[in-house]
């Protein structure tokens, strides 16, 4: 009887701890793991962007409002775009010879610093040269041509120019001649970053083209 009672005892302990760990095991299972850190998003410092812009002058102005029409007016430009230019430039999805050896050497720290900087500064506003071009460029601009099924311009880069920040670009007052020639690069296969830009772009004539960058250099 003591033997069988010893037994007993031992067997059921076992089964306690048994129990017991089991449930500990469940419990600890069932905690949730704690929170990761989210990354320490990267704070511009326009103080190194405005010194690091300086071998950016001679083409883009010292404050960005680029005085050669071939080159664009940087200020006021969305950052986060002009960084994904330069990005692109860097690693040669978008295509210029000028362009692809200064960001060749920006690191993404630099061109962050860079494009928030550029872009506090106010851009000066443009003109439309011709009457009956920039009211053409208009009715594209804000209706596009649905009969070939170009969008409206203003649907991306609304209605002011203003464009959508992160996503589409600034448009308002930029040189025509820059405007223009980007939009032939879209239509000619030349600049290949932008898929959607190039769709439409494809169904563009010179002479819509030139409405377009004229109206758009007016734009306010």
């Amino acid at each position: 009887m003591k033997l069988f009672t010893t037994s007993f005892l031992n067997a059921t302990l076992g089964l306690v701890l048994a129990i017991s760990s089991a449930t500990s095991f469940a419990a600890d299972a069932a905690k949730p793991e704690p929170a990761k850190a989210a990354p320490v998003a990267y704070k511009p410092d326009v103080a190194k962007g405005q010194a690091s812009f300086a071998v950016c002058s001679g083409c883009h102005g010292v404050d960005g409002n680029s005085g050669t029409p071939a080159y664009p007016k940087l200020a006021q430009q969305h950052p986060e775009y002009l960084v994904k230019q330069l990005t692109e430039y860097k690693s040669g999805k978008r295509a210029n010879a000028i362009m692809v050896g200064f960001a060749t050497a920006l690191s993404e720290e630099d061109m962050k610093n860079i494009a928030f900087w550029v872009t506090t500064n106010k851009a000066k506003p443009g003109a439309a040269t011709d009457k009956d071009m920039a009211a053409l460029g208009e009715k594209i601009y804000r209706g596009g041509i649905q009969e070939r099924q170009i969008a409206a311009c203003a649907g991306c880069h609304s209605p002011n120019g203003a464009g959508i920040p992160a996503q589409y670009p600034r448009l308002s007052g930029q040189h025509a001649e820059y405007t223009a020639a980007q939009l032939t690069y879209f239509r000619d296969g030349i600049r290949k970053n932008n898929l959607q830009m190039t769709q439409n772009a494809a169904k563009l004539n010179d002479r819509e083209i030139k409405a377009l960058a004229d109206y758009i250099a007016g734009l306010r």
